[in-house]
């Protein structure tokens, strides 16, 4: 797809969360395929603007590719941004890139709460457009708004999709603007991992990203004066004023930090978050990038707060911002009436996480572990599903000169053309498609859990080094095969992987597989055996108990879809968060039943040992998989055997991603060794 992205703000360097939430979604859509423009803006104008961005982007080592007419084009990941730093008019500089580009998709978002860019793309004759809703103060309804505006109510009504960073947001676009087309997916991706525990608690300070009035300075200031011995450090950002960092200025055991592109770079100096949001936050990327590096989270019991924190403590009370004044401050945000606030609460969580290390490990490993298995989730197949599914309706906005709504013969000669996209993307390919063998390099294949995808192994292929190239399945149902019907068959999905594999399993070649992927390894790998094909240098296992345990095994009843989301819950908790939301359960659902039909019902025939290595994985205190049922594996090889156990759950591999990959990078080394000089 022609996607076009209306962010009027700053794209690229930035560090508001909005901004790079943006960033990552478009980068992780045209490393799909899909071909993506962003008209962006600086965020002041003028010449001195445009040479600042010219030499920032030269200190990234990003090129530019031209800079005249007061627009700075670059490529990033794929991705051609457009921003207007020196030019007249931004609304006519993007009504413009929508004729040139004719794109089929244009996403606005809250980034644009006048609307500037939103009212021009509406008017396209033929794009769907998208909304993005990542906060409700820029929403022009609801008691969260400072400026209710009927006229931009109407507007949004008109976008062909509206999707909510989280459920509160969706719930309040659909009661207080009578958007019934609201819907939740996840939009706020993160950056390639792995993700390491950055969190300690012997770190330097208790951090609070852009302290403003909204986002709870009089919090962060109350615990900094009544706290004198404890170290604070605040990033200022859009929200904070002058007034705010002259107040920060005359409290000695606060550091004021410089904006960071990398938000580890900050936390891995970090004991703990401060998010004292006083307006109603839709669900802050900040909780989830803190969560997922080790660092516990203090958050504030409004929005969608507690949705970002996924259970793990410690959501607290504030008195929540009700008004507005009829005026903007410097920054263009609202200015708010801010009502005193109690910090009691606040201090007394702060100050056990502070002084009790036991308490303060628990939360930091809860918190990484949620966040880690919500990470492992995040794709933009269920926004992909969005996309095509506005492309197959008539527009919802009467729009002069648009064409007649599309009657069924066109509608379904659109979703041939949708249906030959996907197939140009890979759809209907069993594994990712690999690059060009370099000479000695090792490839290896990896299979999936149930409901998994071929994104949990992102970024794999960095960590484990130049010498390994990662292939991942790519299971129907799901992520570049969303469209195509999951399978529920166990011996189907490893006939097909197997038919698959052969064509690319050239020497030399592992095959890995975590939890139901580790049994279709096995059964793959014992297909090649029985059919002298090339063997893999080993077989690597993770979180799985060994197949002699499906001996004679006979399947139990197959749960309701209640109780498969509980069951899911009790091995994977934000997997199961995620699908509190009814969009995200239509997209997920089905792939997760029926990967769990087709293991449930996958009994184990007995036969020789194999000859390939086995290597097992897995997490010590994994309440699924117990330490002899891995360790039974060794029982299914004549050609060695090793075990080796990570600290964590059942997805450790997640929870401890660098110290694990370090190990799996040793170990395919080792066996590659081995084979070459056996």
């Amino acid at each position: 797809m022609r996607i076009l992205l209306a962010h009027n703000s700053t794209y690229f360097p930035s560090a508001g969360g909005g901004d790079r939430s943006n960033r990552f979604l478009l980068e992780a859509l045209a490393s799909r395929g899909h071909h993506c423009r962003i008209v962006a803006r600086t965020a002041s104008y003028g010449p001195k603007a445009q040479e600042d961005l010219v030499r920032e982007l030269s200190a990234r080592g990003v090129p530019v590719l031209s800079s005249g007419s007061g627009v700075v084009l670059f490529g990033r990941n794929g991705v051609e941004v457009h921003t207007v730093a020196n030019h007249p008019n931004l609304r006519a500089y993007f009504a413009a890139q929508m004729e040139s580009f004719a794109p089929e998709i244009i996403i606005a978002s809250t980034d644009d709460p006048a609307q500037v860019l939103l009212e021009a793309a509406l008017r396209s004759p033929t794009a769907r457009v998208v909304f993005l809703a990542r906060a409700t103060l820029p929403l022009p309804f609801g008691p969260d708004c400072a400026f209710p505006s009927a006229q931009k109510t109407a507007a949004l009504r008109q976008t062909d999709a509206f999707v909510g960073v989280s459920e509160y947001v969706a719930g309040y676009a659909r009661k207080y603007g009578g958007i019934e087309h609201a819907v939740h997916v996840p939009i706020s991706l993160l950056g390639p991992g792995p993700f390491p525990a950055l969190g300690r608690f012997d770190n330097e300070f208790v951090l609070m990203v852009n302290p403003s009035a909204t986002k709870g300075i009089a919090i962060l200031v109350g615990l900094a004066r009544a706290m004198p011995e404890t170290r604070f450090a605040a990033i200022p950002s859009w929200g904070t004023t002058a007034e705010d960092l002259a107040v920060l200025r005359t409290i000695e055991n606060v550091t004021l930090l410089d904006p960071v592109d990398d938000i580890a770079v900050v936390l891995e100096r970090t004991r703990a978050v401060l998010v004292p949001s006083l307006w109603a936050e839709a669900r802050s990327r900040m909780v989830l990038e803190s969560l997922i590096h080790g660092v516990p989270v203090l958050a504030s019991n409004v929005g969608g707060l507690g949705e970002a924190l996924m259970g793990v403590p410690h959501l607290l009370p504030v008195k929540q911002i009700v008004r507005y004044r009829a005026k903007l401050d410097e920054n263009m945000v609202p200015v708010a009436e801010v009502p005193e606030q109690d910090i009691g609460p606040w201090r007394e969580a702060l100050e056990r996480l502070l002084t009790d290390r036991g308490h303060w490990e628990k939360i930091s490993a809860m918190g990484r572990e949620r966040a880690l298995d919500y990470e492992s989730r995040l794709n933009t197949a269920p926004l992909e599903a969005i996309f095509e599914r506005a492309l197959s309706e008539a527009p919802r906005r009467a729009v002069a000169g648009a064409p007649i709504p599309l009657n069924e013969d066109k509608r379904k000669l659109l979703a041939l053309k949708l249906k030959s996209r996907q197939k140009a993307a890979g759809q209907g390919e069993w594994f990712a498609a690999p690059a060009a063998r370099a000479e000695g390099k090792l490839r290896l294949f990896c299979f999936p859990f149930a409901g998994g995808g071929a994104s949990f192994f992102r970024g794999w292929g960095v960590a484990l080094g130049d010498g390994v190239e990662v292939v991942p399945a790519m299971l129907p149902g799901r992520e570049a095969r969303l469209k195509e019907a999951p399978v529920d068959s166990f011996e189907e999905l490893v006939e097909r992987l197997y038919g698959a594999l052969v064509r690319l399993a050239t020497a030399p070649y592992a095959l890995f597989g975590h939890s139901m992927g580790a049994v279709m390894a096995y059964e793959i790998a014992r297909r090649l055996e029985a059919e002298k094909r090339t063997l893999p240098v080993a077989l690597l296992v993770s979180g799985a108990r060994a197949p002699k345990f499906r001996l004679n095994h006979k399947p139990g009843p197959e749960p309701g879809e209640e109780e498969l989301v509980e069951q899911l819950k009790q091995v994977n908790p934000a997997a199961g968060e995620a699908l509190k939301s009814p969009a995200a359960r239509a997209v997920l659902l089905p792939a997760l039943r029926a990967d769990t039909r087709a293991y449930r019902n996958y009994v184990y025939a007995p036969g020789e040992p194999l000859a390939v290595p086995i290597l097992a994985f897995g997490g010590a205190e994994d309440p699924q998989v117990s330490k002899e049922q891995l360790e039974a594996w060794g029982e299914h090889t004549r050609g060695g055997f090793r075990a080796r156990f990570f600290p964590g759950g059942h997805f450790y591999l997640r929870t401890n991603a660098l110290e694990f990959l370090r190990a799996l990078g040793e170990a395919l080394q080792r066996q590659a060794s081995a084979t070459r000089q056996g």
